[in-house]
């Protein structure tokens, strides 16, 4: 399982783009984790799912009104990973409001959550294998803060928490 001091994976996340811009067309364009965390301070977060009730009603929102205290903080960039695909996680970035807040990105293959040891097995309750509920600090690309949540719990991957952890 990853910790505080390893790099994040090496591996390609996909962003549901609406606006064409700096090299991205409209639509899903690759993200290499390692080149988008070059250089900067990462607030990440991981869930189960799109437009599920918890990430939905409190996790998304959390970062999202923060955007601008993650900002004075001295984060550079939010990212929400869920194993969903790019589609999905770009239609519930529109419903969420992130735009220019919070990064959607896609783990469509589970490939982080996999390399990370972070997956929760819902198998059985339709939703397969997906990424445990958690949130880093990434700073070019090392974890330098982990919080992960128990067995259905939202407890310490919340915005407020690593929020404090930023500003540390």
């Amino acid at each position: 399982m990853i910790k505080v001091g390893d790099s994040i994976p090496a591996v390609t996340l996909m962003e549901y783009v609406e606006v064409e811009g700096n090299g991205c067309s409209i639509g899903p364009n690759p993200v290499s984790s390692l080149d988008a965390a070059k250089g900067k301070t990462i607030a990440l977060f991981a869930l189960p799912g799109a437009f599920t009730p918890t990430c939905s009603a409190q996790h998304v929102p959390g970062f999202r009104d923060h955007a601008q205290a993650f900002k004075d903080a001295g984060v550079d960039e939010i990212w929400c990973l869920s194993v969903n695909d790019a589609f999905v996680m770009g239609a519930w970035g529109r419903e969420q409001q992130t735009g220019g807040k919070v990064r959607m990105l896609a783990d469509g293959d589970a490939a982080f959550a996999k390399a990370t040891g972070l997956t929760l097995d819902l198998t059985g309750k339709g939703l397969g294998l997906r990424s445990n509920r958690y949130s880093m600090l990434v700073k070019d690309g090392v974890v330098t803060t982990l919080n992960i949540e128990g067995p259905g719990k939202f407890e310490v991957s919340d915005a407020a928490t690593i929020l404090a952890q930023a500003k540390g």
